[in-house]
């Protein structure tokens, strides 16, 4: 890691979250394991409108070659009259719509994937709106920093309609000790 030369940041970005030219430095980050409350519900925004690029880019960039996808005129001879967003899209944008809020810069890693659905359509041109609820949370056993997180995401499309769920097992830090948490032993005294 680079040092401060003279208190100024290195590469435009500040040493520690120490003060640049005097000024208090405040980044953006997600929410830690204590932070992280079971039962409530995190509301995600902006919302992201899916463009045609998006579906025919990730669509082609991953290999899924579905007609569903790619093929406007033979989509419009099926079920749903029109082609479908990619549904791994949908889910990589109900995660990555959390993330800003629940998970940047404090999280280890995702532990895997429960229940997925995809109840009702995207189509180029929706508004994709997330929300999550931590449905649970337990201090990891071998990783004495970190804690277990269960979210259970949910997308919405510009009219209310539910178009994918989703839960994920996340290994999440603890806030760290000098941002006021008590220990003990080294162990953190204000988490539950």
């Amino acid at each position: 890691m680079a040092a401060a030369v003279d208190g100024r940041p290195v590469n435009g970005q500040p040493v520690n979250g120490q003060p640049v030219n005097g000024r208090p430095v405040i980044e953006q980050r997600g929410l830690y394991y204590d932070e992280l409350a079971e039962g409530v519900v995190y509301r995600h925004r902006p919302g992201r409108t899916v463009g045609e690029a998006d579906n025919t880019l990730f669509t082609t960039l991953t290999m899924n070659m579905q007609a569903l996808h790619l093929d406007e005129a033979w989509s419009a001879t099926q079920p749903f009259g029109q082609r479908l967003v990619n549904s791994l899209f949908t889910l990589s944008t109900l995660v990555g719509l959390s993330v800003a809020q629940l998970t940047q810069g404090t999280t280890v890693a995702n532990l895997g994937f429960g229940a997925v659905r995809f109840p009702a359509p995207v189509f180029v041109g929706d508004t994709l709106y997330a929300e999550t609820v931590v449905r649970s949370r337990r201090l990891s056993s071998s990783r004495p920093d970190t804690g277990v997180v269960e979210f259970e995401h949910t997308a919405r499309n510009q009219d209310g309609v539910v178009v994918a769920t989703a839960t994920r097992s996340a290994l999440m830090l603890l806030r760290p000790v000098d941002a006021g948490a008590a220990t003990r032993d080294g162990v953190r005294s204000d988490v539950g």
